[in-house]
C-alpha cells in the first residue's frame, strides 16, 4: 500500500514538472538550462515510478 501511495505522489510531482516545462516553453525567451533541469527531474521521477511498479508485480 505504501508503494502505491509513493507512486501517486511521484505522479503528482511528475505532472507539476510537466506544467513547469510547458510554462517555461510559453515564455518569450525560454531558459534552456532550466528546461533541461526540469526535464531531467521529470525523467528521474518517471524512472522511479516504473521501478516501483515493477516491484509490485
Amino acid at each position: 500500500m505504501a508503494v502505491e501511495a509513493r507512486i501517486r505522489e511521484l505522479g503528482s510531482r511528475h505532472q507539476s514538472l510537466e506544467q513547469a516545462i510547458q510554462d517555461e516553453l510559453r515564455r518569450p525567451a525560454a531558459d534552456d538550462i532550466r528546461l533541461k533541469e526540469l526535464k531531467r527531474q521529470k525523467l528521474r521521477l518517471k524512472e522511479e515510478m516504473e521501478s516501483l511498479r515493477g516491484q509490485m508485480h
